[in-house]
Order: C-alpha cells, then sequence, then structure tokens
C-alpha cells in the first residue's frame, strides 16, 4: 500500500485538480505516473504547499480524450506502480442514455417550468 493519499479537490476548465499528502506526514518527493490509454498525460504539475506541507497536483485532461465514450486516466505512484487515483468521465453518444443524464435534463425541465410559474404567478397578481 502506498504511504501517499491523493484527494480531488476540482475539476475545473479542463484540470483535474487534487492534493497530494503522505499518510504519516513525510517523505521524498513524490514522482507520478499518470497515463491515458497507457501513454503518458503531458503538462502534470506538482507543487509543494509549504504552508500546508502537501503537495498540489494539477492534470490537465488531454484533448484527445475529449471524445464520445467513456475515459479513464490513471494516476499511480511512480516508484511503487500502486495506482492512487482515477479520473473517469463519459462524454457524447455513450451519454445519450444515461441516467444521470436523463435526471440532469429532468432537472434543466424543472428549473425552466419553475421559472415559468414564477413569473406567470407575478403577471396575474
Amino acid at each position: 500500500m502506498s504511504p501517499m493519499v491523493l484527494t480531488k479537490t476540482r475539476l475545473f476548465e479542463g484540470i483535474w485538480e487534487g492534493v497530494l499528502r503522505y499518510e504519516n506526514d513525510s517523505g521524498p518527493d513524490p514522482k507520478l505516473d499518470v497515463t491515458f490509454q497507457d501513454k503518458p498525460v503531458k503538462g502534470v504539475d506538482l507543487t509543494f504547499l509549504e504552508k500546508d506541507q502537501v503537495w498540489a497536483v494539477r492534470i490537465p485532461l488531454p484533448p484527445e480524450s475529449l471524445s464520445d465514450g467513456v475515459h479513464t486516466i490513471l494516476v499511480s505512484d511512480a516508484s511503487s506502480g500502486e495506482r492512487l487515483d482515477k479520473i473517469t468521465f463519459i462524454a457524447g453518444e455513450a451519454l445519450a442514455d444515461d441516467l444521470r443524464a436523463e435526471l440532469d435534463l429532468l432537472r434543466a425541465e424543472l428549473d425552466m417550468l419553475k421559472r415559468a410559474f414564477r413569473r406567470h404567478c407575478v403577471e396575474t397578481m
């Protein structure tokens, strides 16, 4: 088991961001192996945050991963080979029949109906 813990903080503007820390609060500078379809992901950034004693991790989503289907990016400890995390996302046609997409569509339609109903109530008062 790797002594490192990787925690996602957000996915924003095509950059996955997280925090990497050692379980025992110390260790050598980490090295990550980030791959998509067995190829290294370019532009991975590890920055030590002195104040919090953790590393900020930034992983840009490769442009070739942004296509129809389910895609997974693997994040591993380069020294041990142990997987620390995976980034999985679904895009395009594979998403069309997904229940989560249907739920999101229903929420959007409900929001639209709520706005129309409120507008109607204001106009008829």
